[in-house]
């Protein structure tokens, strides 16, 4: 079963239940956001969150004026499975603009992308199967991955208390993981892409492991003056 869903291109990667705040300015962006929220209740009020594999979509915001024209995007430029995002939130502001914040609800696959017959992108989609339930073997591995989290986010933030609350649910924990851990693009999309938790799960025990030991290694090892004074990358 496919549809057809308005789509934006980020350089992020969404996971179903996480929270994504947006900064609306573009005028094809505002339009998506006033045609969601005069949807009615029973029509889901989400959007496609699909990551980009190079470039940026979104025109710089200058502040003032209208944005810079973007180049058109085709499915070759976008990671093909991306999620949903549903409002949560919507705020505008004097100006026209929108702060909105939304959650990831649903997964699906970029089939096909189309622009110009809408202000904004839109895809033919086909919507991923979601487990009702996590089997067994995902409820075996949540806790070994849990584990290696909190292991993982001490040494990468020593005494802080970073996870205020631990999933209960296997299929959220793997979600939470993904979402947070320092991974690539391309990492995250693998782990978005995951057809099941029990997949999801023991691939980020691999690579939690994986971080956790380039972790203390490097803590293990004097750092030089010279390279604590270069500014971070943005990356």
């Amino acid at each position: 079963m496919s549809d057809r869903l308005p789509v934006f291109p980020l350089s992020t990667v969404l996971f179903p239940g996480l929270v994504l705040p947006l900064h609306i300015f573009e005028e094809r962006y505002r339009t998506l956001v006033r045609e969601l929220v005069a949807q009615s209740a029973d029509t889901p009020h989400e959007f496609g969150v699909v990551t980009l594999r190079h470039g940026s979509e979104v025109a710089p915001d200058t502040g003032d004026g209208p944005a810079a024209d973007t180049p058109s995007v085709s499915a070759a430029d976008l990671y093909e499975v991306g999620c949903t995002a549903e409002l949560r939130h919507v705020t505008e502001l004097p100006d026209g603009r929108f702060d909105i914040m939304t959650v990831g609800r649903r997964r699906f696959t970029v089939l096909s992308v189309e622009q110009g017959t809408t202000p904004y992108l839109t895809a033919q989609v086909r919507w991923l199967p979601e487990e009702t339930e996590a089997d067994e073997t995902a409820h075996l591995l949540a806790p070994r991955v849990l584990t290696a989290f909190q292991a993982y986010l001490e040494l990468l933030r020593p005494n802080s208390e970073v996870l205020d609350q631990v999933p209960d649910d296997p299929t959220v924990l793997s979600h939470l993981v993904a979402a947070t851990a320092q991974l690539t693009v391309e990492e995250r999309q693998l782990l978005l892409a995951m057809p099941d938790t029990a997949s999801r799960l023991r691939a980020e025990l691999r690579l939690l492991n994986r971080e956790a030991g380039l972790l203390a290694r490097v803590r293990a090892v004097p750092v030089p003056l010279s390279d604590l004074a270069r500014p971070a990358s943005p990356n």
